[in-house]
Parts: C-alpha cells; sequence; structure tokens
C-alpha cells in the first residue's frame, strides 16, 4: 500500500522540515509549499489526503486556501494556528477545516492529530457495516459514507457525517460536547469545545429546512446535542 501523502504549508522553512521528518518517520509522504499559491498549485497537482495549513501565509492567505480546498475538494484540512487567532480559528473551522493546532505545537501530537483524522475518516470494513440509519427523512449509509434527505443526497465532510452518526445511532440521548470529541476527533482533545459546534452548526445547514430554527438537531443548553425523537421517528 502506497503511503498516503501530506502536504505541509508553512513560510516558515523550520517548521516544514521539523513536520516533515516526524511525519516521514511514521511513514507518510510529505509535499510541501512555502505560500498560499503554492499550496492551491500543488494540492491540485499531488492531491494530498491531508494538508497542515498555517494561517499566516504569503501570496494567499491560509483562510483563502481554506476555502478554495473545500470548495474543489473533499480533503481534510488541518490547520495551524497562533495563540492570538481566535477569530480564525473559529473561522476557518467555519470553512470546513477538520481541526486546528496552536504553536507551538508538539510535532508528536500533530502526528496524532494527522493519523485520528485519516483513520476517522477510513471506511469500516464489511463485516462491521450494519444497515443503514434512518431517521424521519435521514438516511446515513456508514459503510458508503453516503447521507440523503428525502431522499436528496447531501455531501458531509468527514466530521459532519460522524457527529450525525453518532446522534442517529442513539435517537433522544444528550450528547455533551466531550463526548463527541471523544467519539468523533478520536482521540484527547485539548482544544476549544467550540470546534463541535462549528461543525454541528455546518452540518444543520446541510440537513435542516431551515438551519436557524432545526427540527431535528436540537441544542441542549449548557450540555450538548441530541437527536430529537418526535421529529426524526
Amino acid at each position: 500500500m502506497s503511503a498516503k501523502k501530506i502536504l505541509v504549508v508553512d513560510d516558515e522553512a523550520s517548521v516544514r522540515k521539523l513536520v516533515r521528518s516526524y511525519l516521514e518517520r511514521d511513514g507518510f509522504s510529505v509535499v510541501e509549499a512555502a505560500d498560499g499559491a503554492t499550496a492551491l498549485e500543488t494540492a491540485r497537482r499531488e492531491h494530498p489526503a491531508l494538508v497542515i495549513l498555517d494561517l499566516m501565509l504569503p501570496e494567499v492567505e491560509g483562510l483563502e486556501v481554506c476555502r478554495v480546498l473545500r470548495a474543489e475538494s473533499d480533503v481534510f484540512v488541518l490547520m495551524l494556528t497562533a495563540k492570538t487567532e481566535e477569530t480564525d480559528k473559529l473561522v476557518g473551522l467555519g470553512l470546513g477545516a477538520d481541526d486546528y493546532l496552536t504553536k507551538p505545537f508538539s510535532p508528536r501530537e500533530l502526528v496524532a492529530r494527522v493519523k485520528a483524522i485519516l483513520r476517522r475518516a477510513a471506511p469500516a470494513p464489511a463485516a462491521e457495516s450494519g444497515a443503514a440509519l434512518t431517521a424521519g427523512p435521514i438516511t446515513l449509509d456508514e459503510a458508503r459514507r453516503e447521507t440523503a434527505v428525502a431522499g436528496r443526497r447531501v455531501d458531509l465532510t468527514a466530521r459532519e457525517f460522524d457527529i450525525l452518526a453518532q446522534l442517529m445511532k442513539r435517537p433522544g440521548m444528550v450528547f455533551t460536547r466531550e463526548h463527541l470529541l471523544e467519539q468523533v476527533w478520536g482521540y484527547n482533545f485539548y482544544g476549544d469545545p467550540r470546534v463541535v459546534d462549528v461543525h454541528v452548526a455546518r452540518l444543520r445547514k446541510k440537513i435542516e429546512a431551515d438551519h436557524t430554527n432545526p427540527e431535528f438537531i436540537k441544542t441542549v443548553r449548557g450540555i450538548g446535542y441530541k437527536l430529537e425523537v418526535e421529529k426524526a421517528t
């Protein structure tokens, strides 16, 4: 099996070298870009499995790179942010980034995040794949990683799909943000729990008739989310 390719985008050569060494040590293939414009060209040419994307870039800023990547493909995006970039972090997640790390970061944690993202995205083995889940007009096929609402296919990111799958498996159960982080992100997440809120907001826009007044994914104030049983069954 060929090594999964990772695109590392950072304008600091020392950061790219460090990240490359740790990723290659774990069997990944690595390509690099030092600016946003080159990052987009490289992504289109190399078709990486995941992009590690610094937000502070010359030529084309990281948020715009993220927006274009998400519009053009389903490639996974792990953002690198500075501690003071709170707004950019949330905007990036809103644009469809899958995760983020705050600089300075541990290279070992970065590799763990990359592995977790790619592992959670892998299709379930045939022997473990059950029947499609159904809740009202929503159907979700875990084996094929496909979702539909009232027969209309809906394209979800890996995170959105896994959040919906968790909710649909136990309609009516309240899931805390911490539980969803553990189950969907697949590792000990030390970042902002609001990352769940951002992905749920994106999910609602795709499956709800009116995402500002959702009838399926309900917020349980101060706790988390649940799939509304009365509306979804």
